[in-house]
């Protein structure tokens, strides 16, 4: 008997390097991200970035804050399913196989050839005026389901953080200093916040993912504003999909969990608590700014 596992990335850290980006309150809300799932779908230069958090908070507090490379047209923000994170999360998970050793004595059928078979696809004056003194440029403006979407650009974080304050948004402590890495990356700001009469109408009781596509040459996930939402560890589960094979990091160091190994017959009845305690020992044997590879 032997485990295989598919390849998922999961991130924990210390500091709480989760979701990629950040959430921001209104008034004196405390919003705090402790796992959160991101579906990257990567073709040369195109991205599809769908991301479900999982937050503590009042839903008409919620905001969130997240860097894009480019500025994102309306056509190109959707509000997703989580059922579809879900299956992805089902059929990625690590499980436990069972192989049974055929008598070699025993002679084998020969079977004809099988046709192949189909598989199924996965199937604004005044504030402008002022965001402009701050030096923060509203490039858009949307609703999409039920959120209220903002597609900001900035000069300095200091600027985009009185802007934000202004706007009733309480920002995390240390915010600006992570705000600032982004900016000298000349990036822009994706900021959505629930609409409640559009949840209301749309009859949905949870946050559904957003989903992102854009074109850009840089392949990456900006998960440091993640850690302005810390509150204790937090975990971020990545699942790429590419058409060239598995992804790995170059800014983490990526620690391959065990895999294709031969474990006791009693695991069978025991593989969910097995799996987490031998996730565990990883955690405890490796620093925290690590990149789990299963």
């Amino acid at each position: 008997m032997r485990t295989v596992f598919t390849f998922v990335l999961l991130l924990t850290a210390s500091r709480a390097s989760a979701f990629c980006g950040f959430y921001i309150a209104k008034g004196d809300a405390k919003l705090f991200n402790r796992a959160s799932q991101v579906v990257l779908v990567h073709d040369e230069d195109k991205m599809v970035m769908t991301m479900a958090n999982d937050f503590q908070g009042d839903p008409k507090e919620f905001a969130v804050v997240i860097p894009v490379p480019t500025k994102i047209e309306r056509g190109q923000i959707h509000v997703a399913e989580k059922a579809l994170i879900d299956h992805i999360d089902a059929y990625s998970a690590p499980r436990l196989v069972e192989y049974f050793d055929q008598n070699p004595c025993r002679p084998q059928p020969v079977y004809a050839p099988r046709p192949a078979g189909v598989y199924e696809s996965i199937t604004v004056g005044n504030a402008q005026s002022r965001a402009k003194t701050l030096g923060v440029t509203i490039e858009a403006q949307y609703t999409v389901g039920e959120y209220d979407i903002l597609i900001l650009s900035a000069q300095q974080s200091d600027g985009l953080e009185i802007w934000l304050r202004e706007n009733g948004y309480t920002i995390p402590q240390g915010a600006a200093a992570v705000l600032e890495s982004y900016i000298k990356q000349h990036m822009h700001f994706f900021v959505a916040r629930v609409n409640l009469k559009e949840q209301a109408k749309l009859g949905y009781r949870y946050l559904r993912p957003i989903q992102v596509a854009y074109d850009s040459p840089k392949f990456m996930l900006p998960i440091r504003l993640g850690t302005v939402n810390a509150n204790g560890p937090q975990e971020l589960f990545i699942y790429t999909i590419t058409r060239k094979g598995r992804v790995e990091t170059t800014n983490y160091r990526t620690v391959k969990l065990p895999s294709d190994s031969d474990v006791p017959l009693f695991v069978k009845e025991e593989f969910g608590s097995f799996y987490k305690a031998l996730f565990s020992e990883q955690v405890r044997r490796e620093e925290m700014r690590t990149v789990f590879l299963e």
